[in-house]
């Protein structure tokens, strides 16, 4: 088996095996703002999401894993799943002849192509093409405003030794892709949403239980990806708040430990995600929504960090 070179950066894996491929003196900044495909014309579309047919053929085998890829957003979560340290390692074998493409520029060029087929049948984003082929875009507009989401660097970060082996290229999806695009409103009611519940100032588990149970009835289980009982004791709350989002069809608990603030969200099926800001001990916190917007405010070296997130928070 190949040996990687080790500290393989995104950076250095984009110098050492795209940086050449790309035209004598070639201006970066303007290849990645340059429209490959200006008239709209779609038969360039559909040519680039061939290339993701070709990638959900062959991609099971250069990776070595049987590997359902039938554009679905778990797709893009099992691929992540697949991209191991020794699948890539395999991939940055040297070539043998002059002018042949590595068989790692052929993975990431093609696995562009698959995520952006997945955001374009999914949720409706729109290819903004680019030449050469792997710095393509996707425009998604969704409640968080319009991004081009630049899918080539989640692939090179996801494969740099900071990140390979780890699924972050599905956290990436999740975050850009899913969370923006999702419909939370179509959950079902929690609770009604005027209801307050009260601060929980000692916090302990089996209290914390009682303390749902008592303000909350409707939520029968908190879901089996909920922290664990020691895991909950480790974050160290020194008092919890709960919040009703979404005209009462999630929870969102939130409270500052030694290091910072957690927050916690859940819906009626029970735990959803959570998010963590590193904070000083006082002032407090504030959280307040605004509109689709989440807004957590944490004291950081004597000055405020402001964080806006969507109301549904990060899925897990």
């Amino acid at each position: 088996m190949t040996t990687a070179a080790p500290n393989l950066t995104a950076a250095r894996l984009f110098e050492r095996y795209f940086l050449p491929l790309y035209a004598p003196g070639a201006d970066l900044a303007r290849v990645r703002i340059t429209d490959a495909n200006p008239a709209r014309n779609p038969r360039l579309d559909a040519a680039f999401l061939e290339i993701a047919d070709a990638f959900a053929k062959l991609a099971p085998e250069a990776l070595g894993v049987d590997l359902a890829l039938d554009y679905t957003d778990a797709s893009v979560h099992r691929l992540a799943a697949a991209l191991t340290r020794d699948a890539r390692d395999r991939l940055l074998a040297p070539v043998s002849e002059v002018g042949e493409v590595p068989p790692f520029v052929h993975l990431v060029t093609h696995g562009v192509a698959y995520v952006a087929a997945c955001i374009v049948k999914n949720h409706g984003g729109a290819l903004q093409l680019r030449s050469p082929l792997w710095e393509s875009l996707v425009r998604l507009e969704s409640r968080a405003g319009t991004g081009d989401l630049a899918l080539f660097q989640w692939w090179l970060k996801a494969l740099s030794d900071e990140e390979v082996g780890e699924p972050r290229l599905g956290d990436r999806y999740r975050l850009h892709v899913e969370v923006p695009t999702a419909r939370p409103e179509e959950l079902p009611l929690l609770a009604p949403p005027d209801r307050k519940l009260p601060r929980l100032t000692k916090v302990r588990y089996d209290a914390f239980y009682r303390h749902l149970k008592a303000h909350l009835p409707e939520l029968r289980d908190v879901g089996e990806h909920f922290p664990t009982a020691e895991r909950f004791s480790e974050l160290g709350f020194e008092w919890l708040d709960f919040v009703l989002l979404g005209g009462g069809r999630m929870l969102l608990l939130h409270g500052p430990s030694a290091n910072g603030v957690h927050l916690l969200w859940l819906d009626a099926a029970g735990f959803v995600g959570s998010a963590f800001f590193p904070a000083d001990a006082a002032p407090p916190h504030r959280v307040e929504v605004d509109g689709d917007k989440l807004v957590v405010t944490v004291p950081v070296l004597g000055r405020e960090a402001r964080h806006e997130l969507l109301w549904w928070g990060p899925r897990a």
